[in-house]
């Protein structure tokens, strides 16, 4: 369970394949106008890695290396297939606003990426993991730069006012400048942050060769030396003076003799 929750953890942080790895820029820069446009192309994009990653694994080892990108492409697009119809169906305004940023989930870098390292060389349920993994990050990068743009562009958030009547939008978010402004702000801030990690890191570093005992053994050896020492003190375990002065008696009788 530990590999899994570090799996994720690399997908949101560590290798965010926006923030970090910079793939999937064109739904990235078009698609963030707005948070609520940002959270349905990341959750499509998240259910077509999960479903593509898994399908991928499971058929691993009948693709012809040969041609396994084209058939990688042939998976993914029926997903994204039955995503876009999904959406169209019950999500009419969200699929309206996206419009062709759905189909093109099909050549997602992200998508093709994770399938070729990581899906067709590993089991089912750790590709379907990196799929989840992968598709938060994006999410989440989405989600991030969206709120800049709508917050500062519109003064909304979700559409709903965040921001004092007084506030004048600035339309610059809004366009696609405004997109690639706020992508480089949000990535010189992570870099920054993990700077900042990793100079803590370096000067507060873990002592080697030091075993720390777990917190139950430590507090379990005073009371074991609690116990020995009660045991010593009972009645039944104290020295029997009287045979040992009788033995001393003795002794000296027969040096005096």
């Amino acid at each position: 369970m530990n590999k899994y929750v570090k799996q994720i953890k690399e997908g949101i942080v560590d290798q965010n394949p926006t923030l970090v790895q910079f793939l999937g820029m064109c739904p990235t820069l078009a698609t963030t106008t707005s948070v609520s446009n940002a959270v349905g192309m990341g959750l499509a994009a998240t259910a077509v890695l999960i479903c593509s990653n898994v399908f991928i694994s499971l058929l691993r080892k009948f693709i012809p290396k040969e041609i396994r990108i084209a058939s990688y492409i042939v998976i993914i697009s029926g997903f994204v297939t039955a995503v876009e119809l999904l959406m169209k169906a019950f999500f009419t305004p969200l699929y309206d606003a996206l419009g062709l940023y759905i189909p093109l989930i099909v050549v997602n870098c992200i998508i093709l990426a994770r399938a070729e390292a990581y899906a067709s060389k590993n089991p089912v349920l750790p590709s379907a993991v990196d799929g989840l993994s992968m598709g938060l990050g994006f999410t989440v990068a989405l989600v991030l730069i969206a709120s800049v743009r709508e917050i500062l562009g519109a003064g909304t958030w979700l559409g709903l006012r965040v921001t004092p009547a007084s506030y004048e939008p600035a339309l610059i978010f809004i366009l696609p400048a405004g997109a690639f402004l706020t992508l480089g702000m949000i990535v010189a801030a992570v870099n920054k942050g993990k700077a900042f990690a990793a100079a803590y890191a370096d000067a507060h570093p873990k002592p080697e060769g030091v075993d720390v005992l777990p917190d139950e053994m430590v507090t379990e050896a005073p009371a074991a030396e609690s116990e020995a020492a009660a045991e010593n003190n009972e009645p039944g375990n104290e020295p029997n003076t009287e045979t040992n002065s009788e033995e001393s008696e003795v002794t000296a009788n027969g040096s005096a003799d």
